[in-house]
């Protein structure tokens, strides 16, 4: 699933983030080069990094 348009991430590109040790969107799109830009998708990306550091 796309979690950002602007920037083409994928969730399971925001879930490695998170694993890798992303605590925040912005954090885990700067892992991956990108930033956010109109910031729509910044509560998904929340979401799923908070999803994946209760898993851990």
């Amino acid at each position: 699933m796309v979690v950002c348009v602007c920037n083409a991430i994928r969730e399971d590109e925001v879930r490695r983030a998170a694993r890798s040790g992303a605590m925040s969107a912005c954090q885990a799109y700067r892992a991956l080069g990108r930033q956010a830009k109109c910031g729509q998708c910044v509560p998904f990306a929340r979401e799923i990094i908070d999803e994946e550091r209760a898993i851990a």
